[in-house]
């Protein structure tokens, strides 16, 4: 059975992942961190120096000001971390670069397989329509999220950008612009509202035809299933920077 430490444990992707591992049968979450404890039925810590319980792996669904003391204790443990936290800053991403250089660390924009499949779908499709077709992302969430727009819509945008050898420029306000769209960009566009879980749209549009590539999360739990995935893949691997391309092979 795989021991995993649980950060964030008592927020809402908390709560999918303990359910998730619940019914899991190879994983079991033995400790959580966070500042609140809502009850749990494993020891939750409010400071990583005062775990006391041994665990194979960290899973973390919690808050990007948390990342530092993260990868000290994992540095510290010599843990593999599964970073699952959206909205990181350049420097941050960094940071987590320079760690895998010591400990394994699998980073991903979006846990669930059907965006990295869609992520993957997108890059090829834009290797085979080139430069014919204008690009643009959107990306709808519900109205607690914070960030936009969604580290997802950047995943894709950086994934379609690697086919053009990373020359296209991101649009994220084009209404105060009164111009032609240039050739040379990606337009992306967030939606908040409700309660939608995630959903994201690629469309290549060109001349008389439109392609649209879709995906819709129905439930957080596509992301905690991808979480637990993630965790036991990473278990025993070297040190090094590992992502979902690493689970599922999308050619």
């Amino acid at each position: 059975m795989i021991k995993a430490i649980l950060v964030g444990c008592c927020g809402k992707m908390g709560g999918n992942i303990t359910n998730c591992a619940n019914n899991d049968g190879q994983i079991k979450i033995v400790a959580g961190v966070d500042k609140i404890n809502t009850g749990k039925d494993y020891p939750v810590f409010s400071d990583f120096k005062d775990i006391n319980v041994d665990a194979d792996v960290i899973i973390d669904f919690s808050h990007i000001s948390l990342l530092d003391g993260i990868l000290n204790y994992a540095k510290q443990k010599n843990m593999p971390v599964v970073l699952a936290t959206t909205g990181y800053s350049g420097e941050q991403i960094e940071k987590i670069k320079e760690f895998s250089k010591f400990i394994p660390i699998f980073f991903t924009f979006n846990m669930s397989i059907g965006v990295n499949l869609l992520c993957s779908l997108a890059q090829k499709a834009s290797k085979i329509l080139g430069g014919d077709f204008d690009i643009e992302i959107i990306e709808k969430h519900h109205n607690q999220k914070i960030d936009a727009p969604s580290g997802t819509a950047i995943m894709l945008a950086n994934a379609i950008n690697k086919e053009f050898d990373d020359s296209l420029n991101y649009e994220y306000d084009r209404h105060s612009k009164r111009n032609k769209r240039p050739k040379n960009e990606i337009g992306i566009h967030s939606v908040r509202g409700g309660t939608i879980v995630g959903e994201h749209d690629v469309i290549f549009a060109g001349r008389d035809e439109v392609i649209t590539l879709s995906h819709q999360a129905l439930s957080k739990e596509v992301f905690a299933v991808g979480a637990l995935r993630a965790a036991k893949f990473l278990v025993n691997k070297p040190s090094g920077l590992y992502d979902m391309n690493n689970i599922m092979d999308f050619g």
